[in-house]
């Protein structure tokens, strides 16, 4: 009987091809801008995710807080105080450093390039991993020396000296109001894609460069912040209390006077934000589902008031009520679903197409198809049921008379 029914509908389907499409557009529409849009939401999610994995899901930085009125001297840091703290937690910290950055201006011959700088550890590398291509990464030596190398990626070398090679050529730069003679001890190539470098504040007109941090704390040895990374096996939330705890005690302040930004607390937030403006947006687009469905209950109408005759005819050879209805919810359905499975066509093979030419991975959840389909399909037999019962309830004597 269902198959029957089936082949029916789609007769009936086929025999008003321009109709039926116009129809199924409504839903079209709707199921493919919500599988857009949630699919859109899903991947953006998923690239801020592998931003902060790059960037360090246990980066944390700690200072003073901004709301602490009574700033004084005593609430800055000392390399003295940051060695304390490393050797306290131990192989809890995996790394650790002033968080001090600068920007100036690079000078090679007649050539001048904005600069910035990022002090660094030798060990920064054990967390951000880059691939040196020319040269070498900054040593003990250049940080305990407080030495005046540098090592940028290729993209500032080609900038400043004109080539990705520049191991072992100076430049001059300012810091601090000191007037130095740098020299380039490695080159590095770091692969992230172009949502990455955007996200990142990438920008073509800049070079970058690290250089020992110890640099950027001279002359007087003060710094703002902590930079650190916990160790991957370590419980955050437990490890970053205690280090918030033991600083505090340490600067003769109590754990609440102390600010903690953690790389995972700002990566929560944006998923929380992006979920939430995904869903919200989808949930606007899902309301042209609703226009779909009173267009299939229109043409529904419309087609049980042709079909009146037929429909006579079918009960007076014996079909039952329960017949007519199953019969047009049949076809209300199957008009819906079409529509459905169209529009996860477009829907999809636009999200795709839109990754493969921006270069990122799109993800499109199995579970968010299915949830589509099974709409269309509920919105076709809900819309279908007013149509399908005036069908089902016709009276067979005055349906032939019909003309």
């Amino acid at each position: 009987m269902l198959i029957e029914n089936m082949a029916m509908a789609f007769s009936a389907i086929r025999a008003n091809k321009m109709r039926s499409f116009l129809t199924m557009l409504g839903i079209i529409i709707g199921i493919g801008s919500v599988i857009s849009i949630v699919s859109i939401g899903d991947t953006m999610r998923g690239l801020f995710s592998d931003l902060y994995k790059n960037v360090g899901i246990t980066q944390a930085y700690l200072a003073i807080g901004y709301w602490v009125d009574d700033v004084r001297q005593s609430d800055y840091f000392t390399l003295e105080e940051l060695a304390r703290v490393k050797e306290v937690f131990g192989d809890q910290i995996a790394y650790i450093d002033s968080g001090a950055t600068t920007s100036a201006e690079a000078i090679y011959k007649r050539n001048t390039i904005n600069f910035d700088y990022t002090g660094i550890d030798y060990n920064y590398i054990d967390v951000q991993p880059v691939n040196i291509v020319y040269g070498r990464y900054l040593n003990e030596g250049d940080i305990l020396g407080r030495k005046k190398n540098v090592v940028m990626n290729v993209d500032s070398a080609k900038m400043l000296f004109g080539e990705e090679n520049a191991v072992g050529k100076t430049f001059r730069t300012t810091l601090y109001g000191y007037t130095d003679v740098f020299t380039v001890v490695g080159v590095y190539k770091e692969e992230i894609n172009a949502f990455q470098a955007l996200m990142m504040g990438g920008r073509t007109d800049r070079g970058s460069a690290f250089i020992p941090y110890t640099l950027l704390t001279w002359p007087n040895d003060y710094f703002y912040y902590l930079h650190l990374y916990a160790s991957d096996d370590v419980n955050l939330d437990e490890f970053f209390n205690q280090l918030k705890t033991y600083v505090a005690k340490l600067k003769g302040r109590q754990p609440e006077d102390m600010r903690l930004e953690t790389a995972m607390d700002q990566m929560l937030q944006v998923d929380s934000m992006m979920g939430g403006l995904s869903m919200a947006v989808g949930g606007i687009a899902a309301i042209s589902l609703l226009v779909g469905g009173i267009g299939i209950m229109n043409i529904m109408l419309v087609s049980v008031t042709e079909r009146t005759r037929e429909i006579g005819i079918r009960k007076s050879l014996g079909a039952k009520t329960r017949d007519i209805l199953i019969q047009f919810l049949t076809e209300s359905a199957i008009l819906s679903a079409c529509g459905g499975i169209i529009g996860i066509s477009i829907g999809v093979g636009l999200v795709s197409l839109g990754g493969l030419a921006l270069g990122i991975n799109v993800i499109i959840k199995p579970g968010v198809i299915i949830m589509a389909v099974s709409f269309s399909a509920i919105v076709g037999i809900f819309f279908g049921i007013y149509p399908a019962s005036k069908a089902a309830k016709a009276d067979p004597i005055d349906a032939l008379r019909y003309e």
